[in-house]
């Protein structure tokens, strides 16, 4: 576990891409929760076409959310259980306001010390802002759409005090390059 490392934050923090570069240099596997999402959440019973309709209702995105809290922290068992090395929860994983469900994810993650949330700045507006330019030029560059709702989202996960519950340290990366932020890990981890 202590060779476990595992990074929070909201979408376009850089868990991804510190991720894969931490990999590499210190030679460990890589997991990207959101690449093996589906095949656990499928195991768990989540059901897409209830999802579906919860995202076509009024409840929209937020609603879906709240749908897929139990079986993300059901997800976390199970991937730390499964998964040793690098591991990008994604961006919702560490965020829960339901009580027991922060305490389920919060005692799987006791036993490894090495849980990281990065976000650019301790000012959380100023985060939000940064990710939020952050996203844009990516979403544009890649060509995708995108609504003020994601960003709205985005800032909920900035702002919300599980993923500072559920850190174990933070990195701040303003200003900072992967390859600076990886030293700065690396450091931290000797």
């Amino acid at each position: 576990m202590k060779s476990t490392i595992i990074f929070l934050g909201p979408l376009g923090a850089g868990k991804t891409t510190v991720g894969h570069l931490l990999a590499e240099k210190l030679d460990l596997p890589f997991c990207s929760v959101d690449h093996v999402r589906w095949a656990y959440y499928q195991k768990a019973g989540y059901d897409k076409t209830l999802a579906s309709q919860i995202a076509a209702s009024d409840q929209g995105i937020r609603g879906v959310l709240r749908y897929s809290k139990p079986f993300e922290a059901q997800m976390v068992e199970m991937v730390l259980a499964d998964y040793q090395g690098i591991i990008d929860f994604g961006a919702s994983n560490s965020v829960y306001d339901d009580k027991d469900l922060l305490t389920r994810v919060e005692n799987a993650l006791a036993p490894y010390p090495n849980v990281t949330l990065l976000l650019p700045s301790p000012d959380l507006d100023e985060s939000a802002a940064i990710l939020k330019n952050r996203l844009i030029r990516m979403l544009t560059e890649a060509g995708k759409a995108f609504t003020d709702e994601l960003f709205e989202l985005n800032k909920y996960f900035i702002q919300h005090p599980s993923n500072h519950q559920l850190a174990k340290q933070v990195i701040y990366t303003k200003d900072k390059t992967p390859e600076n932020i990886c030293v700065e890990i690396m450091r931290k981890l000797a």
